[in-house]
């Protein structure tokens, strides 16, 4: 940041630089031509002709340096067949006059490197005057010297001035960019200590523009906190369901039994069970909580709709609703709520199941129906234990509204199970936060 705001610095005051010398020294220069032009007209003036034809002052001009050899300021008027009249500071030399015939009327200004010792800027101009044929050429010259010594003074002040300027924006600079990110060196001592495990948030005041990711960086330790802790947490439900099964597993091969193989059968598929139950809970934690955890909820309607009639040809299942939903959730766990709900219906439903989607204050409302036997309003808080199946006489593990119901939950979503006017089975009530 500094390197680049001292380039830029530098850029700007470099051109400014350049744009005001060019100023002041035009202003400088043109000062000294009016000088010249006031002069050539003084001249002008005070000029006229001699009884022999020659060109002669009617009064001296007030300029002294005219009088003083080598001054640096000198006058000349020439014309044809007439020595030229110069200025006693000329002395012994003459003011070129150029060959070509052309008309300097106007005032003509320009530099002229004929003396050796000094450039002259030159002022002449072309004229008649009364009484007299000839045309009479007037110069005034003046030497260079002086202007270049005040354009000379006039940069170094400039250059001196524009160093100072451009030395006190750079600390200006340094010192602000220093202060203005002091807050973020004391939040990298913050997470330091944050991830040294001195402390669990990022504590002390900050600044208004740093508080908000502050916020952020806590609410993220927060929630990965609480995903670990679900992890230990399922880890240890996981460890605590296995236990039991391999117990028993490992008594009944220790003590020989004959039924040892369908034991290890029956716990096996115990086991099976709350592995899938884990891990379909893990995926769901492991995806949840991103901002942008967005999923169209029609096309996985249409999508679970194709699944479950392929499985189940004599199944008719309908959708309906608004096809412009998106819900805060993964687009897999979605399938999966979704693919868990409708295969639920088709099989233990009459044979018709309907899907309906709409929008209810901020979720995304998916409500399954089938025309079965529906669920004793006794048994529908039971029903979402793991392994509770109301029908054993069709092939299933329990889990699937189970993990519907936990999987709903990490989204802070709801499931419920009621009645179905229209189809007079099982109506179930899924319910998620709608995508901003």
């Amino acid at each position: 940041m500094i390197l680049v705001a001292t380039a830029w610095i530098m850029l700007l005051l470099v051109g400014g630089g350049i744009a005001l010398d060019r100023v002041l020294t035009g202003a400088v220069t043109q000062n000294v031509d009016d000088q010249l032009d006031f002069l050539l007209t003084s001249m002008i003036v005070s000029a006229e002709v001699g009884p022999n034809g020659e060109v002669m002052f009617s009064r001296d001009l007030a300029d002294q340096r005219f009088l003083e050899p080598n001054s640096g300021a000198y006058w000349q008027i020439s014309g044809k067949g007439f020595d030229p009249f110069p200025s006693r500071s000329l002395w012994d030399r003459k003011l070129k006059v150029n060959a070509e015939v052309h008309d300097d009327r106007d005032l003509h200004i320009y530099e002229s490197d004929e003396f050796p010792e000094t450039t002259l800027r030159i002022a002449e101009r072309d004229l008649k005057l009364p009484g007299s044929p000839v045309r009479w050429k007037f110069q005034v010259a003046q030497s260079r010297d002086p202007l270049d010594a005040q354009i000379s003074v006039l940069r170094r002040t400039l250059i001196r001035s524009f160093l100072l300027l451009g030395l006190g924006l750079v600390m200006m600079v340094a010192l602000q960019t220093w202060y203005g990110l002091l807050p973020l060196r004391k939040l990298r001592s913050e997470i330091a200590r944050l991830r040294a495990g001195k402390s669990r948030r990022i504590q002390g005041a900050m600044p208004a523009e740093v508080a908000p990711m502050v916020e952020e960086l806590n609410a993220l330790v927060e929630h990965n906190d609480r995903q670990a802790e679900e992890a230990r947490r399922h880890a240890g439900n996981l460890a605590h369901a296995l236990k039991t099964p391999l117990s028993v597993i490992m008594n009944a091969a220790a003590a020989g039994q004959d039924d040892l193989a369908p034991t290890v059968i029956r716990e096996a598929r115990t086991m099976r069970r709350q592995i899938d139950h884990h891990l379909a809970r893990a995926r769901a934690v492991g995806r949840r909580g991103s901002a942008h955890s967005r999923a169209p909820v029609w096309p996985s309607v249409e999508a679970v709709e194709r699944a479950v009639s392929r499985l189940y040809p004599n199944v008719r299942i309908d959708v309906d609703g608004q096809k412009d939903l998106v819900a805060h959730i993964e687009r897999q766990d979605l399938d999966d709520l979704l693919g868990n709900l409708v295969e639920n219906a088709a099989k233990y439903g009459g044979g018709s199941v309907f899907m309906t989607v709409s929008a209810q204050a901020g979720f995304v409302e998916i409500m399954v129906e089938d025309d079965g036997m529906g669920i004793p309003e006794a048994d529908r808080i039971r029903i979402f234990d793991r392994g509770v199946r109301l029908d054993t006489g069709k092939p299933g593990t329990g889990l699937g509204l189970a993990i519907v119901r936990d999987v709903a939950e990490i989204y802070d979503g709801t499931v419920a199970l009621e009645e179905s006017e229209d189809l007079g089975g099982l109506l179930v009530r899924l319910r998620l936060p709608a995508a901003s």
